[in-house]
């Protein structure tokens, strides 16, 4: 069994970013099989409106900016989707 201080100084190397960014990966992987073109483009639209409304204070900059072109992409491939 693990012992928590080794969870704890493993888990001190992350931030929300990372974790953010990890569900956004899973949920592509999730949805790849589904092939539907809408709901890549909601997981993109999803994803990029969850980079933008967290926290700043949690993460780099840089992860915050990340969820513009992120919803950008979500609509684009929302609007080329065939119906």
């Amino acid at each position: 069994m693990l012992s928590p201080l080794f969870i704890d100084t493993f888990l001190l190397d992350y931030h929300l970013g990372h974790v953010i960014l990890l569900g956004f990966i899973v949920s592509l992987l999730g949805a790849a099989p589904l092939k539907s073109q809408r709901v890549i483009a909601s997981v993109f639209g999803g994803f990029g409106l969850i980079f933008l409304v967290a926290p700043y204070t949690t993460m780099p900059k840089t992860y915050v900016l990340i969820g513009i072109p992120l919803i950008l992409i979500g609509a684009l491939l929302w609007t080329m989707a065939d119906s």
